[in-house]
């Protein structure tokens, strides 16, 4: 296994296969690796809980930004 693969996993998109669906589950998966390493650092004491708070609230918010330009309806 690669560097890239171990420290960055891709997992498959399951389902209904659209542009706009692809796009919205990479998204996804980025911005859970994100959080997870927010809250890495915040674990081992290299960023304060405030400063980790504040990364992933903007990490959602530009996560929100993005899924409200695609074209996905919700699932009920």
């Amino acid at each position: 296994m690669m560097k890239e693969q171990f420290l960055y996993p891709r997992n498959p998109y399951h389902g209904k296969l659209t542009p706009d669906r692809l796009l919205f589950n990479a998204n996804l998966q980025e911005f859970a690796q994100k959080v997870s390493i927010i809250s890495a650092l915040e674990t081992n004491g290299k960023i304060t809980p405030l400063e980790s708070y504040h990364r992933v609230k903007n990490l959602w918010e530009e996560f929100h930004h993005t899924r409200q330009g695609l074209d996905i309806q919700d699932s009920a």
